[in-house]
This record gives C-alpha cells, sequence and structure tokens, in this order.
C-alpha cells in the first residue's frame, strides 16, 4: 500500500442507492465536487460564527480551514475523513486575553495569535507522543465522564457571552429569540439535508426577517449592505501577524487538552461508521490537526478543529471518501479569496449572531451530556458525579485560578480540574479493591 489510498471510483448510482462509499473509494468527479460543496456548507455556519465571536477576520478563517484540511489529509495519508474548522473551545481565552469587546475587527489579535500557535504546539507535541507510545493513556486520563463534562463546560461558559451580547436593547433581544425559533423550526420541521444545515438555514430566515423589520419597517438599525456594494469579488486575505507574550501563551495552550478530546471523539465516531479501526492514525490526526492549527494562528486564522456537522453528512450520505475533503477544503480556499463574500459574512446583525450563539453554545452544552449517555456513564458512582458535578460548576462560573501573572480561567480549570480530580479519585477507588 502507498502512503495515499488508491482510490476505486464507484458509480454515482450506488450512492443513491443508499451503499457506503468507503474512505478509499470516490464518486465520479460531478458527484465529488458536489458532496465536497456540501460539506462546505455544513461546516460554514460554525466555521463563519466562531470568527465573528472573536473579532478574527471570517474571509481569512474560511481560507485557512481550507489549508488546514488540505495539511490534516496529507498528515493522516488520505485515511481519516475529516474537515477541519474555527474551534469554539477558543473563543471564552480569546476574548480574555485581546480584551475583545465584542463589535468589529478584534484590535488586540496578535495577542490571541501568539496563544494559539502556543496550543498548536502542544497539540502537536501530544500527536508526536501518541504516535511512539500509542492512546491508551490518553483514553484512561480522559474517559467519557471528562470528555463529556469538558465539551458540556465550553457551551456553559460561553452562555454569558451570547446572552449578554443581545440584551443591549429590546428589540434586539426579540430578534435574538426570533432567531433561536428559526433555528429551531428547520431543526424541527425540515428534514433531509435542510434538517442537517439547521444553522445555516435559520440564520439566513432570520436574517431575512431582521431586514424586513428594519429596512423595510424601520423597528431597530437597518443593515447596510453598501459594504458589500463596495467590496471586490477577488482579493488576498488581510493577514495578521501573532505576538508572543507568556500569559497569553500559557492561557491558551491548554486549550490542547480539549482538541484532542474532540479529536478523539471524531476519530471513535468515524471508525463506527465506518466499521474500520483509525485507533493508528490517532496521533499523525492530532500532529496534522497541531500544525494547520499552529500555522493559521501564524497566518492571523483561529484555532482549528474536526468537525462534528461534517460527522452528520457523513452519517446522513453514508458517502465517507476524503476526496470529497479534499474538494471541500478547495472551495473554501476560493471562498476566502473573495472580499464580497466577507462583506456579505459582515452584514449580519448582532442580534441575529447572538441568537444563533445562544442554540451553538447550547447544542456544545448538550453534546457533552450526550457523551455521557452513549458510553452510559454510570452516575450511581460517586466518582463520575463527583467529576461531571465539579467540571460543570467550575466552567459555568468561570472559576479562575491565579498564579503569579499567570491566570487559568474557567475552561482550564474545568478541563484540569476534570483530570486530576478524576485521577485522584480513580486511584483511591483502586486502593480499596
Amino acid at each position: 500500500m502507498g502512503y495515499f489510498p488508491q482510490w476505486r471510483v464507484r458509480q454515482g448510482s450506488d450512492a443513491a442507492q443508499g451503499q457506503v462509499i468507503s474512505t478509499d473509494e470516490r464518486l465520479p468527479w460531478p458527484q465529488t465536487i458536489a458532496m465536497g460543496l456540501q460539506h462546505v456548507v455544513a461546516m460554514f455556519g460554525a466555521t463563519v460564527l466562531a470568527p465573528l465571536l472573536m473579532g478574527f477576520d471570517p474571509n481569512l478563517a474560511i481560507f485557512m480551514s481550507g489549508i488546514g484540511t488540505l495539511l490534516f489529509f496529507v498528515f493522516v495519508g488520505g485515511r481519516v475523513p475529516s474537515y477541519l474548522g474555527s474551534s469554539f473551545a477558543f473563543i471564552g481565552l480569546v476574548i480574555l486575553v485581546s480584551g475583545y469587546s465584542g463589535q468589529g475587527p478584534n484590535t488586540n489579535l496578535g495577542v490571541a495569535l501568539g496563544g494559539i500557535i502556543a496550543c498548536g504546539a502542544l497539540y502537536a507535541l501530544i500527536g508526536l507522543l501518541v504516535s511512539a507510545i500509542g492512546t491508551g493513556w490518553i483514553e484512561k486520563l480522559m474517559p467519557p465522564v471528562v470528555t463529556g463534562a469538558v465539551v458540556a463546560v465550553i457551551g456553559l461558559n460561553l452562555a454569558p457571552i451570547a446572552v449578554k451580547g443581545v440584551t443591549g436593547n429590546n428589540f434586539d433581544a426579540w430578534m435574538a429569540l426570533v432567531t433561536v425559533l428559526c433555528v429551531g423550526a428547520v431543526a424541527v420541521f425540515s428534514r433531509g439535508m435542510v434538517q442537517r444545515l439547521l444553522i445555516l438555514i435559520g440564520l439566513l430566515l432570520a436574517y431575512v426577517v431582521y431586514a424586513l423589520l428594519t429596512n423595510g419597517a424601520g423597528l431597530g438599525k437597518p443593515i447596510d449592505f453598501a459594504i458589500v456594494a463596495n467590496a471586490a469579488w477577488f482579493g488576498m486575505p488581510k493577514f495578521v501577524a501573532p505576538v508572543f507574550k507568556a500569559d497569553a501563551m500559557a492561557l491558551l495552550a491548554p486549550v490542547a487538552i480539549i482538541l484532542v478530546a474532540e479529536n478523539l471523539g471524531h476519530i471513535k465516531a468515524v471508525s463506527a461508521m465506518t466499521g474500520k479501526n483509525l485507533d493508528r492514525y490517532m496521533g499523525r490526526a492530532f500532529l496534522g490537526d497541531g500544525v494547520a492549527t499552529m500555522l493559521s494562528g501564524s497566518l492571523g486564522g483561529t484555532g482549528l478543529t474536526t468537525y462534528a456537522e461534517n460527522i452528520g453528512v457523513m452519517a446522513v450520505t453514508r458517502i465517507y471518501s476524503t476526496l470529497v475533503f479534499v474538494v471541500a477544503a478547495l472551495i473554501a480556499i476560493v471562498l476566502g479569496f473573495s472580499p464580497k463574500f466577507g462583506a456579505v459574512i459582515q452584514t449580519i446583525p448582532g442580534a441575529v449572531l447572538g441568537g444563533v450563539s445562544i442554540v451553538v453554545f447550547g447544542l456544545i452544552a448538550v453534546s457533552g451530556a450526550r457523551i455521557w449517555v452513549e458510553n452510559r456513564v454510570d452516575f450511581s458512582d460517586n466518582r463520575n458525579l463527583i467529576v461531571a458535578a465539579v467540571t460543570l460548576v467550575l466552567g459555568a462560573g468561570d472559576f479562575t485560578l491565579k498564579l503569579g501573572q499567570f491566570a487559568l480561567g474557567g475552561i482550564g480549570t474545568a478541563t484540569f480540574g476534570a483530570i486530576i480530580l478524576h485521577a485522584i479519585l480513580s486511584s483511591r477507588a483502586a486502593g480499596r479493591r
């Protein structure tokens, strides 16, 4: 076998009949391109939302997600179907270290970028360690009770950001609720791919409602479409140089633990769906994601992670061909070269963005609980109960520990608290047996 698979061509009729298209197979190029576009749309909502919440350039974030996905593809030898998009795990800490106000471009972005690069470096080192000695130690340190709690904490820690962002005036608060209802309606009353794209389509519906009420009826701040008209169709992304500050780097580097948990869950899920054990690519996947995050941070992009939205698309279509993700990455790179595309994104009203954030952050919190359910975590065991309870409160309450000039925020204390507490309580339980 070569480094990359020899993708065997399957007919489009096979996919139409619901047959599985494996990782080392592909559809004819027209269907492959269509599937790549579908994956771009699936990840679009979250990959654009995360940079907007942190004050990053969404055009550059899309561009770097494409570059990062191609890097990941090379590192895993085209064996793991995955798209890398903006990670929500960075949001709270990026806002903290950069002092971002929540509106417009982040003027202190460089400090956050230095921290993102430090996180990517630690992530890459973990990947090298996993490649050398295997994944057993990670699974022992981060069993489902820990990973579920850590994922849930990300959503809970970000909840105040979403709520405060839409309660500045009464109109925005009501529009945020309308946005939540739009997303909910798509999630419940639609079917097929429309339902899979609930965030994107719900956002578009709320956008139209907002435009009708403001630009049409004059009830709130109207959308300014002049920036779209004045933007060029093609242009270079605006790169930003990182600034390396020890305190910001120390604060953001531990996010690597969260990214490990996300990527571990992603590969386990894909392995279950495809019937192929992909554990041997785990170290290379961590290394690829870490290097992609370092490169993204070096040029002004967000930290990157594997995306659950794309797992959903694969689950629905049963098409796992890794070449689909190469096409998706190339489409994202092309979009990154369009300032007009970025200008359209910037017209999204803050109230609509805040309403979508409420849904997305809530879904992140619930996905942590889903990990507990799917892995049958036993909460009659006091060890699991204490680990989950303490972790959730530390993260939701944004419990911060300070050691001199270094401060560890809520997500960091919750993550390390969960790992350390579980290890201590497990050793105590083992001593009793």
